[in-house]
């Protein structure tokens, strides 16, 4: 594909993808139009201090608005959705028809928090959150004060960050998990139970390999029944059981959806049309895959690679980052480069399990394929570096 004559770009959703796409076209000299479609009514917020700093009250929610974002020389859209979109002509059709014409368009609507059906959750209880917003953010804080009871649905990374907040907010928490091992399709079977240990040595409780039947209370939730016939007593209840990419309103457009827009490896969906954030699957020429990836750094990356795909085409280059994505638990930073598959080898190469600080790595046909830094943010340098040279599995010591 060529690059297309630029004079007016749309931009539809307002997220770090959007904003980051919107920076890059700027600052590689792009001087025509730029309209940015939110959903959300203000400038968008960081998303990572969410289930963290802002909810423990650390800080002040304005100190969580997303750097950039007011500097841009964009036209915002604010509280408007798309509904359609004409990948021929680039044109976007918003919620009450109006339509934007546009020589590109940039899809970066990012994802949604998937929910507990209507049959397990009543959709009428109180005191049942999710967490994508900052208003979502605001109602759980609130619902946290004066100590309650709480059952986490979930303990992937969202789940696990607002339990550990909460129990440090003085909540009695409970995580409750359907598969046997947490975060295993992240860390795998080996690393994935640390999680749940690291959990239970700050006094949250965890309930691995059981489902949920049904949330139950008057009005207000009271409890969690489990499939097992056991019950968890809960105040509030948060559910964190993944996201799903909001592709929705591209349904009819022509393009190719499969859990994201599938995207080449320049991020581009059709002629004109990329794609950057949760809401991308695109082709990595370095795993060989198509990959969507939910993590802060990707959608901040990628929304770079976008950008150049649209003022360059053929030209810019594949876009084949290490994947990189962290989490912080009770004091304890959680780092992961690369891209792990189940089957893989697992070998701890630095540190000690044991003491809480170690690297261990990840190995596939020989190769190095990923590593998993518990507490070790310094070494995280070197294990991109290996990552992006190729490296042996094991890796050659430090």
């Amino acid at each position: 594909m060529t690059a297309p004559t630029l004079r007016a770009v749309t931009i539809v959703g307002g997220s770090l993808a959007g904003v980051r796409t919107a920076e890059a076209l700027r600052r590689e000299g792009f001087d025509g139009t730029i309209r940015i479609v939110s959903a959300e009514r203000e400038l968008p917020f960081d998303r990572p201090p969410l289930s963290k700093q802002v909810l423990s009250g650390a800080w002040e929610p304005e100190r969580a608005r997303l750097r950039g974002a007011e500097e841009l020389d964009a036209e915002w859209l604010f509280g408007r959705s798309a509904t359609a979109l004409d990948p021929a002509t680039h044109t976007v059709t918003l919620d009450g028809g109006h339509r934007l014409d546009a020589d590109a368009v940039v899809i970066a609507t990012g994802a949604s928090p998937r929910r507990l059906p209507a049959s397990v959750a009543p959709p009428d209880l109180a005191g049942v959150h999710v967490l994508r917003t900052m208003d979502d953010c605001l109602a759980l804080q609130a619902d946290l004060q004066g100590g309650p009871r709480v059952a986490v649905i979930g303990a992937g990374f969202i789940g696990s960050e607002v339990a550990a907040t909460a129990k440090g907010l003085g909540a009695d928490v409970v995580v409750v998990e359907a598969l046997p091992v947490p975060l295993e399709r992240a860390l795998g079977p080996e690393m994935g139970p640390l999680a749940a240990a690291l959990h239970r040595e700050h006094g949250v409780e965890v309930r691995l390999g059981v489902a949920v039947a049904g949330l139950e209370g008057d009005g207000r939730v009271q409890r969690v029944r489990m499939a097992d016939g056991s019950a968890v007593e809960a105040d509030v209840v948060v559910v964190g059981v993944g996201v799903a990419p909001v592709t929705a309103w591209l349904d009819g457009s022509g393009l190719e959806l499969r859990d994201g827009v599938v995207c080449d490896a320049r991020c581009r969906a059709a002629p004109g049309v990329v794609a950057a954030g949760d809401v991308a699957r695109w082709y990595h020429e370095g795993i060989g895959d198509h990959l969507r990836v939910e993590h802060w750094t990707n959608a901040s990356e990628q929304g770079h690679a976008a950008a150049m795909a649209l003022l360059r085409g053929d030209d810019a280059p594949p876009y084949t980052p290490v994947p990189y994505f962290w989490s912080d638990q009770h004091g304890t930073k959680i780092q992961f480069v690369g891209h792990s598959l189940p089957g893989d080898e697992v070998a701890v190469v630095e540190g000690s399990v044991a003491d809480g600080r170690f690297v261990a790595a990840y190995g596939r046909s020989g190769r190095l394929v990923g590593a998993l830094l518990w507490n070790r943010a310094a070494r995280v340098p070197r294990f991109l570096g290996l990552l992006s040279a190729g490296a042996p599995f094991p890796p050659p010591e430090a």
